[in-house]
């Protein structure tokens, strides 16, 4: 769900990137630029999750 909402924000300027593309190598950078900076929030989101229902100074 997220990542369809996020696709549709992005849609135009990607696609029109892609489609101006000089080669594959570019359109390869296009991709992995566009959804890196979610993948790794997501990836530290999960992490401070992870950290925070592990603490040892809870007690439950």
């Amino acid at each position: 769900m997220l990542m369809n909402f996020i696709g549709i924000l992005q849609q135009i300027n990607v696609e029109e990137k892609i489609k101006n593309a000089p080669d594959k190598n570019y359109e390869i950078g296009v991709v992995i630029g566009t959804y890196l900076p979610f993948v790794i929030l997501v990836a530290l989101a999960y992490f401070m999750y992870y950290k925070a229902k592990n603490r040892k100074d809870l007690e439950d």
